[in-house]
């Protein structure tokens, strides 16, 4: 049963971007539950449905946000990820894109490239969720193979996209895999999961305009082969 007022997909998709600044509007439980819910349809290989997420508010969020913000402040660089993000040797096009994203968050703000402090203080943001009262963990048992992560990957995007249909916004985090004993000390998650990426939840504050992130053309990702 279709609910009235819901955008189409399309539109969910053009307006998904990665929000770095949320008001303190809280997200209704009922709407997470909705989107939660409608997520599980979200395909997986076997349907194995391998993600284990944990949704942070209220006082345990605040929990974390402080504990995680007190260790980088203090110059606690982290745990140390349990998986490799990048590979070794970053070559183009992948270099040149990630270097758009760096030009998108921190050039938009007047920070150079060569701003540590400056760049640190931007990235010292994600440890209060950027203003976000609500985030989401996921976590996935570390034996999964590599195609597991991909379904990680598309469980996540239909979250992301379900929640533009209901009004907020989000922001995905892999950086809180840095941190994640502060993480498990408030989740206790199984010690056979390993956490993924963090997800900001939230509504965006209509006086921030975020970066328009450039991507990739069409004929640099995609080979119609008729």
């Amino acid at each position: 049963m279709t609910r009235a007022g819901l955008m189409d997909v399309y539109s969910a998709v053009r307006t998904r971007q990665s929000i770095r600044r949320f008001t303190d509007r809280p997200v209704p439980r009922e709407a997470l539950e909705r989107v939660l819910t409608a997520a599980v349809q979200a395909p997986s290989g076997s349907n194995l449905q391998p993600g284990s997420v944990y949704v942070l508010s209220g006082e345990p969020l605040a929990r974390l946000k402080k504990a995680v913000a007190g260790r980088a402040a203090a110059g606690d660089s982290g745990d140390g990820r349990e998986f490799a993000n990048l590979p070794p040797e970053l070559c183009p096009p992948y270099l040149d894109r990630m270097a758009a994203l760096g030009e998108g968050i921190y050039g938009s703000r007047g920070v150079a490239r060569g701003d540590v402090a400056g760049r640190a203080r931007i990235r010292a943001e994600n440890w209060n969720c950027f203003g976000a009262g609500t985030a989401l963990f996921c976590y996935l048992d570390r034996d999964m193979p590599a195609p597991r992560w991909a379904d990680i990957g598309i469980h996540l995007q239909t979250v992301m996209l379900l929640l533009r249909a209901e009004g907020p916004h989000s922001c995905a985090q892999e950086i809180w895999a840095g941190y994640h004993r502060s993480v498990a000390e408030v989740i206790a998650p199984p010690p056979h999961r390993t956490l993924v990426c963090g997800l900001s939840i939230g509504f965006a504050d209509p006086a921030w305009a975020p970066p328009r992130i450039r991507r990739a053309p069409l004929s640099e990702t995609v080979t119609f082969l008729d």
